[in-house]
């Protein structure tokens, strides 16, 4: 009698589920229909692709389809060791870790001091008009920026080295010596992104309380200490995130900065692995020695990412899951 009860009270129960969810869809079906768009675009374009992968592991052959090719030598890892023993390979390596970790050493902590001026700023007309300006960088491509480059940076008839020679100094080859167009480089992608950035910045800091810098006025704190106590702490959640992004991409490489900015005298500095792969899978048609090559930055770029995040835990700070 009791089991029967009991089986009676578990199927009014899975009968109310079940109407409860039926309710439900039949009220936001269309959302979900909508939601089937991207779904599926993602399903095409990012996770079917996602088979040749496969082609790391195979014979240089992108005729047949990739599970009819043989396995590559050395149990598949064939272009892993060539890639390793390509000098070329092993220079696009150190030019990615260099320029990104100059980057990140650099690059990340200019929208954040860019952010606190602009939010420190008392004329708030002074401060729209400042903002507009700096973000708007990041709508110029990189082939826009990098003509801009060539004009201003040019060893005989730039702007800069015009400047440079009428106050007495030697002129500057910004972008055809190795170490100067490491550093135009960088300086160029922080005017290019640190606008932009920028903007998370100051919509973290307008969600800080404003009673905490009321506080701290009473306490007598100056600027510089409601900056140190009160707005860094309060960005200090967003940093983080960000900053384990910023890990994540340790490994990676845009392609059209470095390309647009290099030059054959540079190449040892500027071809990073995205132009590697380009010259060599669509110049040279080695399209499983890139394939591996891209398999290899992607899984280390993954392990950055967890690394970081799973520091960003145990230092007791939120992580991005």
């Amino acid at each position: 009698m009791a089991a029967s009860s009991l089986n009676a009270t578990e199927t009014s129960i899975f009968k109310s589920w079940v109407g409860r969810n039926i309710r439900y869809y039949k009220r936001y079906w269309t959302l979900y229909l909508l939601l089937l768009l991207p779904v599926v675009y993602f399903f095409i374009f990012r996770y079917l692709p996602m088979v040749n992968i496969l082609q790391a592991f195979k014979e240089n052959n992108i005729i047949r389809p990739v599970w009819q090719v043989s396995w590559a030598e050395n149990n598949g890892f064939q272009w892993f060791i060539r890639a390793f023993q390509n000098r070329a390979f092993l220079y696009a390596l150190r030019s990615t870790l260099v320029l990104n970790g100059l980057d990140l050493l650099l690059g990340f902590p200019a929208p954040i001091i860019l952010a606190i001026i602009l939010n420190e700023l008392a004329f708030k007309k002074f401060k729209r008009i400042t903002q507009t300006v700096v973000y708007m960088p990041h709508f110029l491509s990189w082939v826009i920026i990098s003509g801009l480059a060539l004009q201003l940076f040019n060893p005989t008839n730039g702007l800069i080295n015009i400047l440079l020679e009428r106050m007495g100094m030697e002129k500057v080859n910004f972008l055809g010596e190795s170490m100067n167009w490491i550093w135009t480089y960088v300086f160029l992608g922080i005017w290019q992104s640190a606008g932009w950035n920028t903007i998370i910045y100051l919509a973290a800091i307008t969600s800080i309380n404003p009673e905490l810098y009321e506080a701290a006025a009473v306490d007598g704190a100056g600027r510089l200490r409601k900056i140190w106590h009160v707005t860094l702490p309060g960005l200090k959640p967003t940093i983080i995130v960000l900053l384990i992004m910023n890990l994540g991409r340790i490994l990676g490489s845009d392609f059209d900065r470095p390309m647009a900015l290099r030059s054959d005298t540079v190449s040892d500095v500027s071809d990073v692995i995205s132009i590697f792969v380009y010259l060599y899978g669509l110049g040279g048609s080695m399209f499983s020695l890139t394939t591996a090559v891209g398999l290899f930055q992607s899984v280390v770029c993954v392990i950055f990412l967890l690394a970081a995040n799973k520091i960003a835990e145990k230092a007791g700070e939120r992580g991005i899951w």
